[in-house]
């Protein structure tokens, strides 16, 4: 037999067991097919063998044998290349599949872009960030949710910066559908191909607008806090102020300069209000010049009613904004105006200015409220201390006519005459006024206070000739508490039914219209009649000694001095009066009799020579 068609055969059932152990590891049908086809030219070969020529005749056969071998050998080794790489394929879909999950289920917005900026992918988180669903944004621009608050070059950075291949990391402040705005934390990086251009870009958007309104709430709070340290630190130093000025202008020139000096705001101005028209007249100011001032309150009072008048009426602080017409401050500004006004005594406002359009919302109303009550207090404080020490006094002169007052509803009702003697003040503070009133009897006097409205309390003291002395408590709506609060003095007041007569004096430093503007406003039958300015006759300790002494008899002036220096006024006393008058050698009658008549005579030239020129015993 040919011993190369024995070894074609061979060959040929080799490779059809080779390729069914192939076709059993990979149940690839190739291998099936190659099987079959072996096995049918092995079959032939067999079947041929008896009839075969010479062994050089079936040298072709072995040679196809022999690639047959071959061609399974790099089939094999193709098939298991080609495992390989569905293996890899699928490894890499796999990866594909987990990488989108996560894309699709993360909380923040992802987009992909093309090179000019056209969204080609959107999350669904991108809803819940932009407020748009993600179809909606498909094709469109990042554009769609701009807000306005950035300007054109902070977007012409970011594109140049992802332009040239570098990612962009910030946040973004941005408007939802709704509208609404919302801060984001971006990421934008270039997506390049293997030459370095830009395929694509690609952005993550978080929401970060509760930390973001966290950090503005803390911020905002750490700003309120500096400015209220710096508001105390400019009142610690008004306040101080306040205690060293002696005069109002000192008072208002003070408070001016300690405000513009502060860095929170520019300008500050003292003004009046006239009674007639209601015209501003500035008093003092700091940050601006007169001329420049005179725009401002004119600006100011452009509308009706002005913000001087609502600030005054309704005694509270009213902020406003201001347009001064000049070219050179012709920027707006933020204002409040603080009415001066203490115990219903009115002294101007107080207006300040500033650039900041926020200032003031970070100061309570109430800082300003007591700012102006503290000012006017200081501003009643040195008038009324004027009044009382100044040697030069304006004195007024007013007629009364039907003036809703507890004193002359009094006299109105009774039909009877009152005259003012004294004003003193309890250890309350409430304000105590003696009168003397004839015309009625004193049950009547009782009766009708135990009535009226702003009488507290009354009390008879005594019967003089054919007049009666009261003591009354009133309330702060009596005629002579608006005096006071004014700094005003009193000389005399005396009513006769529903008319009267009132003589006051006022230090001439002190602004004599607020006091008769006051009066005038608060009772308008009040008219006045006289303004006279004199000197006041002030009494040196030693004339008032000189005549003490000189009403006092050698005896009484004895009585007095041994008593004092016994002790008889201490107590407890050191020394009755019976031991006194053994000490003069006298009687403790003859004692008392004559001690009594120094006191009197002493008392007599305290409070018998003048009505009363203190009507601050209550401050």
């Amino acid at each position: 037999m040919n011993w190369i068609i024995l070894l074609s055969i061979g060959l040929r059932l080799l490779g059809v067991g080779y390729s069914l152990l192939l076709l059993s590891r990979s149940r690839d049908r190739r291998f099936g097919f190659l099987t079959l086809l072996l096995s049918f030219m092995a079959l032939r070969q067999i079947l041929t063998m008896q009839t075969a020529g010479a062994g050089l005749d079936e040298l072709p056969g072995l040679v196809v044998s022999v690639l047959t071998i071959l061609t399974i050998y790099y089939l094999s080794k193709y098939v298991e290349e080609e495992a390989n790489i569905k293996t890899e394929l699928q490894r890499a879909n796999d990866r594909l599949r987990g990488f989108r999950k996560a894309i699709e289920h993360a909380g923040h917005a992802i987009f992909l872009t093309d090179p000019d900026g056209t969204i080609e992918y959107a999350n669904p988180a991108v809803e819940s960030v932009t407020g748009y669903e993600p179809d909606e944004v498909l094709g469109e621009n990042p554009r769609l949710w701009q807000s306005g608050k950035h300007d054109d070059a902070f977007y012409a950075d970011l594109w140049e910066q992802i332009a040239s291949g570098s990612v962009w990391d910030g946040e973004i402040t941005n408007q939802r559908e709704s509208g609404e705005l919302c801060w984001v934390d971006t990421t934008i990086a270039p997506i390049t191909d293997d030459d370095g251009e830009v395929e694509r870009y690609v952005a993550v958007e978080r929401d970060i607008t509760d930390r973001k309104e966290r950090e503005l709430h803390i911020e905002a709070q750490n700003e309120r806090l500096e400015l209220l340290n710096n508001t105390n630190t400019v009142l610690r130093d008004i306040n101080r102020e306040l205690v060293a000025a002696s005069t109002r202008d000192d008072i208002e020139r003070a408070v001016c300069e300690r405000l513009t000096g502060a860095d929170l705001f520019d300008v500050a101005w003292v003004a009046g209000r006239g009674l007639v028209d209601g015209s501003v007249s500035p008093r003092s100011w700091a940050g601006t010049d007169a001329a420049t001032l005179d725009d401002r309150i004119d600006a100011l009072c452009a509308t009706a009613p002005t913000p001087v008048d609502e600030a005054l009426g309704a005694q509270e602080p009213v902020f406003t904004r201001v347009e001064p017409g000049t070219p050179e401050e012709g920027q707006t500004s933020t204002a409040v105006v603080v009415p001066l006004a203490y115990r219903g005594a009115e002294y101007g406002v107080l207006v300040v200015e500033t650039s900041d359009p926020n200032a003031f919302d970070l100061i309570e109303r109430e800082i300003f409220a007591e700012l102006g009550r503290t000012i006017a207090d200081a501003i009643s404080a040195v008038e009324s201390k004027q009044t009382l020490a100044s040697d030069n006094v304006t004195e007024l002169e007013f007629e009364l006519h039907g003036i809703d007052e507890p004193l002359t509803d009094l006299a109105a009702q009774l039909d009877c005459t009152v005259d003012l003697e004294h004003i003193a003040a309890d250890g309350d503070g409430e304000r105590l006024q003696y009168v003397t009133i004839a015309g009625t009897t004193p049950d009547a006097v009782v009766d009708y206070a135990g009535e009226a409205a702003h009488i507290d309390s009354v009390q008879h003291v005594c019967t003089q000739d054919d007049r009666e002395l009261f003591r009354i408590a009133v309330d702060d709506a009596s005629l002579i508490a608006t005096l006071a609060q004014y700094g005003a003095g009193i000389e005399s007041l005396s009513l006769t039914g529903e008319s009267g007569r009132l003589q006051a004096e006022v230090a001439s430093s002190n602004d004599i219209r607020t006091v008769v503007d006051a009066l005038r406003t608060t009772y308008p039958k009040l008219d006045l009649v006289a303004q006279r300015e004199r000197e006041r006759e002030v009494e040196t300790e030693a004339a008032f000694r000189a005549r003490l002494e000189s009403s006092l008899t050698e005896r009484q002036r004895e009585a007095a001095q041994t008593a004092y220096f016994a002790g008889f006024f201490d107590w407890p006393r050191e020394h009755s009066g019976e031991e006194v008058a053994s000490m003069m050698d006298i009687s403790q009658t003859t004692f008392t009799q004559h001690l009594r008549a120094a006191e009197n005579k002493l008392f007599e030239i305290l409070f018998g020579d003048t009505v009363t020129n203190q009507l601050q015993a209550d401050r």
